[in-house]
Order: C-alpha cells, then structure tokens, then sequence
C-alpha cells in the first residue's frame, strides 16, 4: 500500500506518494499524522488517502506515525482541499490551520558557529564596516556566540522584520556558520498529576494514626494528611492535600510504604471553562431556566431551520469520500435579526435538536470578547457538554479540547474562526454569529473566509448552516435574496417591547459655529449626566486608540511616522490622570494638554514603539505637539466632566492580557462601572440591559478611506454600537456626532433601515462593477526594496494582460499595478494588482506566485 500525503512545509502545493512500511500496515489511514523524508529534511505530513499504485515509479518510506489515532477527520480533509483550491492556498497551509499549535510542527534549521577562530577573524573584518548586511552580520553572530545553537524560528524573534537569512546563507558559504535540518518534537502533551488515595478501610486508617512518625512535628502532618484522605474517598490531587495538611511528598510516600495510600499518575484535562463552571452559572447572571417562549417571527425562522434538520441527510459523515457531489445538498440559512431580536435563542434550538440527533454543534462568533458571554448561555443549556477554542488559551488547553472533541466528549464547540477546524465526527450544526465581522476573514497567508468555509464544510457534512447577523454582508444578503445558496429569514423585530432604540445625529459642524469646541457634544453631554444621575450606564464608542491620532512640529509641520511603516505614529499615555485642563479642539485641532507619568508613540500595525520627542527631528523646535482624538483621551475627559463616574476602556491595549475581554465584560454587566469606552470591540453582539445610552463619539472614522467596501464597514459598525442601548424596558437612546451628517451611510443607520442602505450601495457598485456584481483577487508584492517591489509588480501585471490576451478573457480587468494605500508596513514597501470578474481566480489557478501574497474576494484592498 501506498499513502498520498500533504506534507507541512510552507509554500508547497503538491501532494505526495510514499510507501507503507510492513510495520505500519493497518495502522495509517486517511487523517494520521506522520513523519516522512522530503527532499534533505524530515518533516511532518497528513496522510489523505491510502492507494494501491503510486503516481511515481519510486517512493520514499514513512519514518514513523506520531499519533495512533487520526489527527483530521474525512470531511476535514475533503473541506482542505475545497478550502484550498477555491483560495489557491496550499493544501498543506489549510491542514496546518486544522491542528493544534505545538502538535503541527515544521522543519526548521538549526545555526551554530562552526569555528570561533573564523567566526573572529570574520568579526575582525566587519568591525570597520558601516553597511547594513555587516550590521545584521554583527547582531546574528553576537546572538550565536551569546545563545549557542538556534533554530530559524527563534533568531526571527529577535530579528522582527529584518531579513538577516540571506546573511546567514552569506555566512554558511564563508564557512563562519554551520546548519542543520531539524524537526522540532510535538511540544503538546497530555498533562498528569500526582494523587493519592485511602487504600485501606477508614477504620483500619484510623488505627494506625498513633504510629505514623517519631517526632510530634512529623506525626501531626501525617495524621493530617492521613484524615483528609480519610474523609475524601477519591483519587485527590497531592496539591489539595499539601495544602489541607501542610505534609509534603515524603511524606505521603511514607504513608504509601505502609499500604495506607495509593499514589498515582493520572492524567486531567486541562479545560478554561472550568473556571465559569466553578464559580455557578447563576452567579453570572445567567439563569439555569426554563427556555423562552418564542415570538411569533422567531418561531416561523425556528420552523424552516427545524425542518431542515428532518430533511439532512442520513448517512453518517465519517462514509463521505472527498467525491462529495453525492451528498445531499445541506440547509443553510441566513438569519437577518435586528439587534435584540432573539438570534441567540434560535442557535441554542438548534443545537438542542442536532445533539438530540445524536450530532455535534459548532458555534463561531466573530472575536474573543463575544466568546465568554456566548459561553455562559450555551454553558446554562448543554453543562458539561461545551468546549471552548480560542488564541487566548494556552496550548494545553487548546490541546486538549481538541482532544476531547475528537474522542465525542463534547457536543458543542464555541470560539473564533479557528473553532470551525475542531474535529468532531459528526457535525450537524454550524452557526456563524456576527457573520458581517470582518474577523472572520484570515487577513494574514493563507487567507480565507471563515462564513464562507462553514457553508462548504456543513455541505459536504449535510449539517444545518445558520448566519446570523444585524447587518449581513451585501454580498450575502444578495446571495440569499436570490435563493442563491442560502435562504433568507429575519427577525424584524426586537422581543423585548422597547424597540430600536431612538438615534439623534448631531452635526458637529453647528457645535463648532455655536462655540463648543469640546469632544461631547452639548447633547451628549447632557445625556451622560442624566443616566450617571439615574444609576444607568452608557457606552461611549470611538473607532480609535491612543489619546492623539498624530504628532507633529507646528514649525515645519513634519508628523512623525514610524519608521518601518511610513504612517503616522499615535500619541498614548499610560496611567493618565483625569485632571485635565483643556479640551480637544475638533476645528483646529488644538493640542492636548494632560498630566501624565509616562508617554509613548506607538505604530498600530507593526507596534514600533518610541518616547515622544523634546525637539522637532526635522527642525530642531520644540513645538511638538500631539493632536486629535483617542480612546484614552476620552477616558480623561469623561472623568474630568464627572470625576465621580466609574469608567472602564476596552480597546486592544487594555486586552492583551488572557481573560482580559471576560474581566471588562463581567466587571461592566456587574454595575462596577458606570462609563464603557471603547473601540470596534464594542460593536460585537453585547446584551448589557443597564446600558440604556450610546454615544457615538466620531462616526465617519474610516468612511472617506479609498475602498469599495468603507461605506458598508461604516453603516455595519454605527447600526451594531447603536444595537447595544435599550436592550431592556429601561429603554434607550443613541447619539451620533459627526461632521458628514448627510451621508447615506450615515442617515440610514440613524434610521436602522437596512433595506435602504442597501439598495443605495448596491446601485454604486453595480455602476462600478465591485461585488456582488463581480469577483476580485488582490495580488500584492512586498519587498524591502520600494523599486524591487515596483519592479516585481509591473513583471506580474505584464504578465497577467499576456494570460488574458492567451485564453480571450475579455471580461476580467486589471488595475493597477499601484502601490497600497498603506505603501509601507513594518519596513516593506507594499504593491498590489487587483482582477475584476466573474471567475478572476480561475486565471491564477496552476500559476507559479510563490512571492505574492494571493487574496480570492477580499475585504479591504487597503
């Protein structure tokens, strides 16, 4: 026999023949993890399928399997290649998506100085040379002599964004370094605990506590120890009893010897939900009750999704081969509720019903803030049954839910993008709430879209697919209008009787000219003292970090960039004080004036950090001075407005610690805040009833951004914060400001109507030919070197017109070549070329664009 199999290594496309040694015959089939040789390495692989003939006349050995059970079931390895061949990503990119961090591994290499006597009278040679390969010369063989050996993964950390390999393969010819192929180990595994246990009867423990020690210090431990066990009949963690009797291992291995007690290896899983569990479901507010009655508009959406389950197919997943097309077609649905409609009640049904069917569910939401809340409703319904995946957990942790899920011991998997890749045997149900998020879309190799994904993979599963979301996508709303794939529900209405919250624009344009020059409007402000005055909260939204959008010399007018992005850098201050004595100027943008300990610029997309400056570098003047409006500042401003009100910030420098979404989330949901401020986490599917304002600081942050999809990113972002007043009969209101009040984006969220944004936005990008009207593949080129990558982008796009010229494709077009938007990030100058059709990808399929970075219906061409 012979194993077809997708081997991890980066870049690679292809899908290989090895043979199956005698002594694993039987043992591999299609999902096994195993190690084979590929060209001079070792390196990890995924078997895909057994064959009896081989596509080559010679094949190579499997060296050994690293797993007995299969790491990938058969519908995720026929969702890989779908996956694959519709993003043009490498089967084998998308697999190593589908394992757990420290169990995917790939080869590396190994560096280490091969001779100090060279590596000196190299060091020797570039001492007196300035250049930047000897600078990076320098540093990388300082870190070997300092470090010893290292693999490439561990010198990229302390080489960010410097591209040090080709002086390294400059050294390895010099004969300075030498270099090894290596496969580091699987660094996961499962995780044991020492435990003791009462090996005898209670009444034979207790006749022999007199005896068990010679000094009294020494007796009174072990009887300690010995009367827990005693009271404690199960196997115990050796911790607890430490802790309970204050013994020590000597200890209970005394009481072992006498055959007292029984001390043991056993394994545990290491679960983050144990934490929620062990502090009660009831005391987060989430009530182990009776499910809800439906409203009549639920219970019609509850119908057709109920009779989709009737209708899946009956045959069991694990049966399906990669040729799918005799699957039945599965149920997908989109789920177009408006904000407090009731969606979340509708996914916990269905769950309900895909594991009464003796299936699984996997419910994916948009981002780690969302998760906890989801949680805690899904943990009241199915205790025991949950497991949760996110970035966030530890490799353990991750690990383990990943097993657990693979040996049936859970129904319900919840967590970001990555939770779609679990690998249950038996999915019945996929749920994508928020599914307008752009944190579904992968936006770093290899790309992909995790909504589009769930509806393959619940296709080739035959599982309910439900999308749910206040604002759907264009381009799905239009799918689903059409009957296009997906069929179309909605929940028009809230269940509570307050309705949509009432949402008042103010033009801030009239705030200027009547002499308000201040962040808050008169309006807002008012309305924050009248619900810190009632003992409500309020969410105050921005779509910004930092306290000051830019810096710059009021002298020469030079803003201050980063150095490797070329954008401008973003003034924040840790610790601020509220004791601010001036307020921002929206007109002239007047500096801000704080007291502060400690400030920092700071780059928000390769995170360059710097002290902010005493003099001007271009000019020498000290006139340096931050300008424009942050998160941080709006914080300063409402405790110097009312210095009685508890606020809290959620934005990414406030969440980058584990638990820190679930911290803010339960410490606000438990009154011990009054003021939430934040940035587009805000905007996620939060239920907080004691919020009863939304103050939407600065609305058209992003509108004007040369991008065909601003306008939609703009409405999804407005009518989802404005969804998070009047959830509860305490009712609500929301305040937008802004300086573009006519705009249509604008106007139609301040009136929650869909349907006309909609229609608007739809007949300007069938004007301009963008989706859903057409596709489009963005191709982009990044280099050190800004004429390397010019030149690299015009040879592509010289290249793109001859295919299209060779195969007749008159109905796609190009543009571009042109740099990005943002030209430079993290020191590489960025060029992109973007196809416009209905098949774009189609011409790409089979070519060699190994350099390029390649995006199948992009979210952003930023």
């Amino acid at each position: 026999m012979y194993a077809q199999i997708a081997v991890n290594v980066p870049t690679v496309t292809g899908v290989f023949d090895y043979a199956l040694p005698p002594e694993l015959e039987g043992k591999v089939g299609a999902g096994h993890l195993v190690t084979v040789p590929f060209g001079k390495q070792i390196v990890q692989g995924v078997v895909l399928e057994l064959t009896a003939k081989p596509a080559v006349a010679e094949t190579r050995a499997i060296l050994d399997l690293l797993d007995p059970q299969p790491v990938l079931t058969v519908v995720q390895i026929e969702l890989a290649r779908q996956l694959a061949s519709a993003t043009l990503n490498p089967l084998a990119a998308i697999i190593h998506l589908m394992l757990p961090s420290g169990l995917s591994q790939q080869a590396d290499t190994r560096f280490e100085i091969r001779d100090s006597r060279l590596e000196n009278s190299h060091g020797s040679r570039i001492t007196n040379h300035e250049s930047r390969k000897s600078s990076i010369e320098s540093r990388l063989l300082n870190l070997l002599r300092t470090r010893g050996p290292l693999r490439g993964r561990q010198i990229d950390r302390h080489f960010s964004r410097v591209d040090w390999r080709k002086t390294a393969q400059y050294l390895l010819r010099s004969g300075v370094l030498q270099s090894q192929s290596i496969l580091p180990p699987i660094s996961v595994r499962p995780k044991f605990v020492r435990t003791a246990q009462l090996a005898v009867t209670p009444e034979t423990a207790e006749a022999a506590l007199p005896d068990l020690g010679k000094t009294e210090v020494t007796l009174q431990r072990r009887q300690a120890a010995l009367r827990f066990l005693i009271s404690a009949p199960e196997p115990v963690n050796v911790a607890w009893v430490y802790a309970e009797s204050g013994c020590n291992l000597t200890d209970l291995q005394e009481l072992a010897e006498r055959e007292l007690i029984v001390l043991r290896e056993t394994e545990i899983w290491r679960d983050p939900l144990q934490r929620i569990e062990s502090r009660g479901i009831e005391s987060r507010g989430i009530e182990s009750s009776p499910p809800p009655e439906l409203t009549p508009d639920q219970q019609k959406a509850w119908d057709a999704i109920s009779m989709a389950f009737h209708l899946q197919s009956p045959g069991h997943p694990s049966l399906i081969t990669h040729h799918s097309s005799l699957v039945t077609p599965p149920s997908s649905f989109l789920l177009h509720g408006i904000t407090g409609s009731g969606k979340t009640e509708i996914y916990i049904r269905a769950a309900q019903e895909a594991i009464r069917r003796g299936k699984q569910a996997i419910i994916l939401v948009p981002e780690i803030a969302l998760t906890p809340q989801t949680v805690r409703r899904f943990l009241a319904r199915f205790p025991g049954q949950v497991g949760l995946v996110h970035s966030k957990l530890s490799d353990g942790e991750r690990y383990d839910t990943w097993r657990r899920a693979r040996l049936g011991l859970l129904k319900v998997i919840i967590g970001p993008r990555s939770a779609l890749f679990t690998p249950l045997q038996n999915v019945g149900l996929i749920v994508a709430d928020e599914c307008h998020d752009s944190s579904y879309y992968q936006s770093e190799p290899p790309f992909y879209h995790a909504v589009s994904a769930a509806m393959e993979y619940a296709r080739i599963c035959g599982a309910v697919c439900v999308l749910g979301s206040a604002t759907p996508s264009i381009v799905l709303r239009q799918q689903a209008q059409v009957g296009e794939r997906i069929r179309l529900l909605e929940l028009p209405k809230r269940i509570s009787e307050s309705g949509l919250p009432p949402v008042h624009i103010i033009d801030m344009r009239e705030e200027l000219k009547s002499g308000n020059r201040a962040i808050f409007s008169r309006a807002l402000h008012e309305a924050l003292a009248e619900v810190l005055a009632k003992n409500q909260q309020a969410i105050l939204f921005l779509n910004r970090r930092g306290t000051a959008t830019y810096v710059f010399c009021r002298e020469c007018g030079a803003v201050l960039k980063c150095p490797r992005c070329d954008t401008p850098l973003t003034y924040h201050v840790e610790g601020q004080k509220s004791n601010v004595s001036g307020q921002t100027d929206l007109r002239s943008f007047a500096p801000l004036r704080t007291s502060h300990s400690t400030s920092d610029l700071r780059c928000h997309y390769c995170a360059y950090d710097r002290q902010m400056p005493k003099k001007c570098p271009t000019c020498g003047s000290d006139q340096i001075r931050q300008y424009g409006l942050g998160s941080e500042k709006v914080d300063a401003e409402v405790k110097a407005l009312f210095p009685d009100a508890r606020t809290l910030r959620w934005d990414w420098e406030t969440t980058r610690q584990k638990d820190a979404h679930e911290i803010i989330l339960s410490h606000f949901a438990a009154h011990r805040a009054d003021v939430l401020i934040g940035t587009q986490m805000l905007a996620k599917g939060l239920d907080l009833p004691l919020v009863t304002l939304v103050g939407i600081v600065l609305a058209e942050v992003g509108l004007n951004l040369p991008d065909p999809f601003a306008a939609e990113r703009t409405f999804n972002l407005l009518t989802q914060v404005a969804g998070r007043a009047g959830r509860s009969a305490l009712g609500g209101q929301v305040i937008l400001q802004t300086f573009q009040p006519e705009h249509y984006s604008i106007q139609a969220a301040a009136r929650h109507d869909t349907p006309a944004f909609y229609l608007q936005e739809l007949e300007y990008r069938k004007q301009l030919g963008n989706p859903p009207f057409s596709r489009l593949v963005r191709l982009e080129y990044r280099h050190f070197e800004s004429a390397k990558a010019e030149a690299e982008a015009r040879k592509m796009a010289e290249k793109i017109h001859h295919w299209l010229e060779a195969e007749q494709r008159t109905e796609t077009t190009v543009i571009g070549p042109v740099p990005c938007f943002f030209a430079k990030l993290g020191g590489l100058y960025r060029w992109q070329i973007v196809l416009r059709g209905s098949q774009p990808e189609s011409l790409l399929r089979g070519k060699l664009l190994s350099d390029w970075r390649v995006e199948v219906n992009p979210i952003s061409l930023l």
